[in-house]
């Protein structure tokens, strides 16, 4: 059970401000070997993940990498932490090279068992705006595990896709998604404490990264659909360096399954809706 109060958590918020600066732009771009939008232009969607990262002194995180808890986030001391998911509606894009506001609420504060143990799941609402206008709203699942073996078997097959991408998760991509992102999470670049403490096989590939590339392909077969919801939830953990396919179909119009899957089956799974 939770060694705290969930009362005195829900409803929580905090605000964090931050400028859209073509630096930053320029070395997502980098990261995902794509040309970056100029100064006014469409930040692409799932960028946003790169900026309103609060920062914190070293002295502030927790063995993990992340900031340490009991600050906006509740106590969650000796588990695992994990992006389990989200949903998203796009509502207008942000745009490159302007400040721009994030306001974060604690939504949710839930208490489950599963096969690995308890799981504490906390939902976040993020509200993005930029010149006044609201222009992402966005509920985020971070669950907080008791340390266990990860699940790591296989994995549902993936239907039939009317699109794919091959996707080789080599480490510096993960270093450079984990520096433009500010994580610190260790799971993502220290193999010694990723292997050694939490038990994985190798470094684990970020769910946002992973959501990013998903939604991307997405973009990249359909040019010309107009994003209004994304949701994307975790099912298992891919590994780096193995290749992973990053796919989807049309499910009706408007509406489309994407998933990432590896030879053992599906990982990530998500939907998406657009005109």
């Amino acid at each position: 059970m939770a060694d705290f109060d969930p009362a005195q958590w829900l409803a929580r918020t905090q605000e964090v401000h931050d400028q859209l600066s073509r630096n930053l732009v320029r070395r997502i771009a980098a990261t995902f070997d794509v040309q970056a939008p100029a100064h006014g232009e469409e930040l692409p969607w799932l960028w946003h993940w790169c900026f309103f990262n609060e920062p914190v002194d070293c002295n502030g995180l927790g063995p993990d990498g992340h900031p340490a808890l009991g600050g906006f986030m509740p106590p969650a001391h000796g588990r695992n932490r994990m992006w389990a998911g989200g949903r998203l509606e796009f509502i207008e894009p942000l745009r490159v090279g302007s400040e721009a506001c994030r306001t974060t609420t604690i939504k949710q504060i839930e208490e489950k068992h599963g096969r690995t143990g308890s799981l504490l799941f906390v939902t976040l609402q993020h509200e993005y705006v930029q010149n006044g206008v609201l222009c992402i709203r966005e509920e985020q699942d971070i669950v907080y595990r008791e340390p266990t073996p990860p699940k790591l078997g296989a994995g549902e097959p993936v239907a039939e896709a009317d699109w794919q991408a091959c996707v080789t998760p080599d480490p510096v991509l993960l270093f450079r998604y984990s520096a433009v992102t500010f994580n610190a999470h260790r799971i993502h670049f220290d193999w010694p404490y990723v292997t050694e403490a939490e038990g994985y096989p190798g470094l684990v590939v970020h769910g946002p990264l992973t959501a990013t590339l998903s939604l991307n392909a997405f973009v990249q077969a359909n040019p010309l659909a107009r994003l209004r919801r994304f949701a994307f939830r975790g099912v298992r953990p891919l590994i780096a360096p193995d290749a992973f396919e990053v796919g989807g179909r049309h499910t009706q119009p408007g509406h489309a399954e994407l998933w990432a899957s590896n030879t053992s089956g599906l990982c990530q799974r998500a939907d998406v809706q657009f005109d």
